[in-house]
């Protein structure tokens, strides 16, 4: 079941057990707040781009009775997200494919999605950035394999009219994400930014859109802190990790 350097790791709110490495990818904070942020349809299809070892759709699982498809380029993750599912017995409720996110339509049909959650690549390749020399990290991060703009695309593209679409990025890009998602036919529904303790700056952006949506009706959420003075997780945060 385990290749070298694997582990299983549990996100004990949700009673999911997954298969993490060091060398390739291990999920963060990100995938725990995305599957905790987004409208979720109770039946019907979510899509997880860029869904990296699974975590987010794994973590949907349990709230859900819609199929959840993932798509991810590198098939090492991807065979590390079929083996969890595996270990968690979702074989009938979520499937994988080890394709670029270009190619989604060779396995879904477009206007079909209920809702569609992505934790995409954070940074611009930029010829300046100081990308990680490991690729399976280094593609996770930066915007080498795709961008803001081809993810919305995408997305917009599946969706059905009011499917939603939920997004996990840095804040610095959240000016961008606005624009990126009404471009395409994505309205901005609603927005919390999240903060390692009182008294510091935002680092992860949540955002959630209506595919066809009306303009207005935008929500900023109150804002979610991390840690206390201590390095403790506050009560929401231990909450989506640990259970109540």
């Amino acid at each position: 079941m385990l290749q070298p350097n694997e582990r299983i790791d549990q996100l004990y709110a949700d009673d999911i057990q997954i298969i993490q490495s060091r060398d390739v990818f291990s999920f963060s904070l990100d995938a725990v707040l995305l599957a905790n942020f987004p409208t979720i349809p109770k039946r019907g299809l979510i899509v997880d781009l860029c869904a990296g070892n699974g975590a987010v759709g794994l973590f949907l699982s349990r709230k859900t009775k819609a199929h959840i498809i993932q798509i991810e380029l590198q098939a090492r993750l991807a065979d590390m997200a079929q083996r969890s599912i595996a270990l968690n017995q979702l074989e009938d409720q979520i499937t994988v494919y080890p394709i670029d996110l270009k190619q989604m339509f060779t396995k879904i049909k477009p206007d079909s999605v209920d809702l569609l959650v992505c934790n995409p690549p954070y940074f611009k390749n930029l010829p300046t950035a100081v990308k990680n020399p490991n690729p399976y990290l280094a593609i996770a991060r930066h915007e080498i394999t795709t961008d803001l703009e081809e993810v919305v695309m995408m997305a917009s593209k599946a969706l059905k009219m009011n499917g939603r679409f939920a997004l996990v990025h840095r804040p610095d890009r959240f000016l961008d994400i606005l624009d990126c998602m009404r471009r395409h036919r994505i309205a901005p529904k609603r927005v919390r930014f999240v903060y390692p303790k009182a008294g510091k700056e935002a680092n992860i952006l949540l955002i959630e859109g209506i595919k066809d949506g009306k303009a207005d009706g935008f929500k900023i959420d109150p804002p979610l802190l991390t840690y206390d003075e201590n390095g403790q997780y506050l009560t929401e945060v231990r909450g989506m990790l640990y259970g109540s």
